[in-house]
């Protein structure tokens, strides 16, 4: 029997009915709706509803339930012959272990508020998993950060090489971004953290229930504060897909970097063979198969949250049916995010870095010239005037085929009388590296303080995981 037959004298169509069920998909809350379930019992039982006698036997159902179908058998839920969704599931085989006391529990909620509820528990959930496989890789990219030492690299600007850095302060752009996407996570979790069970189909629940019973056993910080917005909000799937785009992005980026860096015409990285494929038709080849899906991942992430938005646009209040295709999307980016983090931190660990070619990438085309143009600074050049003399030297360098620590004081003096002995010191790749000496910056002494105040960020950030 539908929950809702008694005012049709007719049939659903065969093909429409299969059509409109989502138990093909929401089965995968069923620790939800247990949970859900559960506190809503409690909070009809102080109403009157149920004795703590019916609570234990229902209580003890649902849990039994739930262990039933936690394993193998969660297709038999998927593939249910008559349920319509994962409220009438729970609903049926409660009925089966304890008859018409089962027919009790729906009494005051509707399945508006139940799959509202839900959606935010699953939710709480994949993020509490997210956070820890981003934690594990944010630890990766420390330690493999604090590994490397002193080693140098080039950097990028426009895809020409820049200025040299350290591995070490390279790695540590993506802890940074990995600690924003942290917080953006938790600061989900702490929005979405708020109980719709009470709210009824619209209107409120039509018993006088302490809706801060059912809040408080689902470990929810209160009741949502109206009940047309408890069963129409999704804004929390909205933040939640977007937050997850966000930390895909910041792993594509990461990705294309490793990919690019690991060809031969760049060589600073050599790829892990455990996380690499081969060619069908080129013996020598080793190909970068996770940093190319990584970077393909986001797609789909970002697809969901775009079909999201899209079904939300112009949506009136209350609760519509269109609500229900939210769920896939979510579902389809929580397995795909946790499919990609997860293997973030062993493919980390196990990247190991060309420091030779590193550095003679840093000791070639000129990476020196910001830290020349300083030198001329301190010597009381004003800076466009330094910018121009190393510029012209530059030029002159490149006539001549070599690097600017290869002219000679008396050519260097063709661009300013202010060149002394001392300007070679200046741009070896270690001053080069330490005359960055700012918070932030790549000078040595200042990425070492960077590395151990991250770990006390780590520490605060890992809260709550």
């Amino acid at each position: 029997m539908k929950m809702w037959s008694g005012r049709f004298r007719e049939p659903l169509d065969s093909q429409f009915e299969q059509w409109q069920r989502s138990i093909v998909f929401d089965w995968q809350l069923l620790p939800q709706e247990v949970a859900a379930s559960k506190a809503h019992a409690h909070a009809i039982a102080a109403a009157g509803i149920l004795t703590p006698e019916e609570v234990g036997r229902i209580t003890a159902a649902l849990d039994e339930i739930a262990a039933t179908y936690s394993g193998a058998r969660a297709a038999e839920v998927r593939d249910h012959a008559t349920a319509e969704d994962i409220h009438h599931f729970v609903e049926l085989a409660l009925s089966e272990r304890v008859g018409d006391l089962g027919l009790k529990l729906h009494t005051g909620r509707s399945r508006n508020e139940q799959i509202a509820t839900d959606l935010r528990l699953y939710i709480r959930d994949a993020i509490h998993s997210l956070r820890g496989e981003l934690v594990a890789w944010a630890e990766a990219l420390l330690a493999k950060a604090k590994a490397s030492g002193t080693t140098a690299m080039p950097s990028y600007t426009h895809l020409q090489r820049a200025e040299p850095v350290l591995v070490a302060h390279w790695l540590q752009v993506y802890f940074e971004m990995t600690l924003r996407d942290l917080s953006r996570l938790a600061d989900c979790s702490a929005r979405l953290n708020v109980c719709p069970l009470g709210s009824g189909a619209v209107a409120g629940a039509t018993l006088t229930l302490d809706r801060s019973i059912a809040s408080k056993e689902l470990g929810m910080t209160a009741p949502t504060a109206n009940s047309m917005d408890a069963t129409s909000d999704r804004d929390f799937v909205l933040e939640y897909l977007q937050a997850l785009t966000v930390a895909a992005l910041h792993v594509s980026r990461f990705a294309e970097e490793i990919t690019l860096y690991a060809t031969a015409e760049f060589g600073f990285v050599e790829l892990p063979e455990a996380f690499s494929t081969g060619s069908s038709a080129m013996p020598q080849k080793k190909n970068p198969d996770l940093t190319e899906l990584a970077r393909a991942k986001v797609g789909r992430i970002n697809g969901a949250a775009q079909a999201v938005t899209l079904l939300v646009k112009g949506l009136p209040l209350a609760y519509n049916k269109d609500l229900q295709e939210t769920q896939e999307p979510v579902f389809a980016a929580t397995q795909t995010a946790l499919g990609l983090f997860a293997l973030l931190a062993p493919f980390t660990q196990a990247l190991k870095f060309n420091e030779t070619r590193m550095k003679l990438a840093c000791e070639n085309g000129y990476l020196n010239a910001m830290a020349a143009a300083t030198y001329l600074v301190y010597k009381g050049v004003p800076f466009r005037k330094a910018h121009e003399k190393i510029g012209n030297a530059v030029r002159y360098a490149l006539e001549k085929g070599c690097e600017l620590n290869s002219l000679s004081l008396a050519e260097l003096r063709k661009f300013g009388a202010e060149f002394e002995e001392d300007f070679f010191a200046a741009i070896t790749l270690e001053a080069t590296l330490d005359c960055h000496n700012v918070t932030g910056g790549t000078a040595r002494v200042q990425v070492a303080a960077a590395l151990d105040a991250a770990e006390a960020r780590l520490a605060a950030a890992k809260l709550g995981v």
